[in-house]
């Protein structure tokens, strides 16, 4: 059995900055995570993200994951990693079990923070599983990681941020972006994103959705229609497209299997991306010295990720006796950055979804 302080099962953007704040607060950390590398979805983000100079406003992803490693590597002495190291459970003892390098570890720690992050949603048409069909997170990685172009024409299914970014990632790796389509009546993303696209000659079609998919071992054509107000087909608006690649962003779905498996009290909330993890204002969910942070309790972008990292990692130290010297200052500014990143119209929908699952601590 190994005994920790804390282990943090993510290596993403909530996962890094967790391990960093319950470190920089004096705690022993283990840090988990199924790759080969840390940084989760920042490995294959090369767009500058948005956000405050806190959140590394005007840096790639890419970078920021870098620069996240860096500030860990300062406590190599508190923080331990076990990269391509699975989490097969959590039980009632408190206990986590590792598959870790053909080997079976049960480790013992005072709390646990969560930070599995999400996984992408997938759109129901006939013949989805043909090759040539990927998730926007796959395209990502095999062009981004590897250099890799998936295909020749794509179609883009999903107008939101991550639809929007990667339709520009493609053409500037020299694939011809088809068209841009959307069930809903209106583009779901930021509008300088769209511009961009649009003033590259892609047309984005909104209130549109893939009817079927047409090909024998691989994709060679997409058939589209237009939905009515009631989400339903049009008759007589089918689009044909020859392409050979389709890449589908429709959302993220949190990935709570650990928490539900915990026994965590859960929530569906269709405003943080489906079943989430009932919470307390310091991140605990109903289960104690389980804490979770990132988009395994509520999708969001990586900014509010690394934000909700931080903070998470402060509560979570502070409850087995490792308070930060600068608690009090640190907590505050955070809150204040999360509620920046969630403000005005664009953020109702977060602000909403997270009034459902903070419970009151009694």
């Amino acid at each position: 059995m190994k005994y920790v302080d804390l282990a943090v099962i993510g290596g993403g953007p909530a996962g890094l900055c967790s391990a960093i704040s319950a470190a920089s607060s004096g705690s022993k950390v283990l840090l988990i995570d199924r790759n080969k590398e840390l940084g989760g979805q920042l490995v294959k983000q090369t767009h500058m993200f948005f956000g405050s100079e806190k959140q590394y406003a005007s840096t790639r992803g890419i970078n920021i994951a870098k620069i996240l490693l860096h500030d860990l590597k300062a406590f190599d002495d508190k923080v331990e990693i076990l990269t391509s190291a699975t989490v097969l459970g959590i039980y009632e003892d408190g206990v986590i079990s590792i598959d870790y390098d053909n080997e079976y570890i049960k480790v013992k720690p005072k709390a646990v923070l969560i930070a599995t992050g999400a996984s992408e949603k997938v759109l129901a048409f006939p013949n989805n599983d043909l090759s040539g069909i990927y998730g926007a997170g796959a395209v990502q990685t095999l062009m981004n990681v590897y250099g890799i172009k998936p295909g020749k024409k794509v179609l883009m299914v999903g107008a939101g941020n991550i639809g929007l970014i990667v339709s520009y990632q493609l053409m500037q790796a020299g694939v011809d972006v088809a068209a841009v389509v959307d069930a809903a009546p209106r583009i779901g993303g930021y509008l300088v994103h769209a511009s961009k696209i649009r003033r590259m000659g892609v047309p984005i079609l909104t209130g549109y959705t893939v009817k079927e998919a047409i090909g024998d071992n691989f994709l060679q054509k997409v058939v589209l229609c237009k939905l009515d107000s009631e989400w339903k087909p049009i008759e007589g608006s089918k689009i044909e497209l020859d392409v050979d690649v389709i890449c589908i962003s429709v959302g993220l779905t949190p990935l709570t299997e650990l928490i539900i498996q915990a026994g965590c009290e859960m929530k569906y909330v269709p405003e943080l991306g489906g079943v989430v993890p009932v919470r307390d204002p310091y991140y605990q969910t109903t289960n104690k010295g389980i804490y979770v942070a990132g988009d395994v309790s509520g999708v969001e972008e990586a900014s509010s990720a690394m934000v909700e990292g931080y903070l998470a990692g402060l509560y979570a130290a502070k409850s087995i006796g490792y308070e930060h010297e600068d608690f009090n200052e640190l907590s505050q500014d955070y809150h204040v950055q999360l509620d920046a990143l969630r403000s005005g119209t664009a953020g109702e929908k977060i602000r909403s979804g997270i009034r459902k699952i903070v419970r009151e601590v009694i």
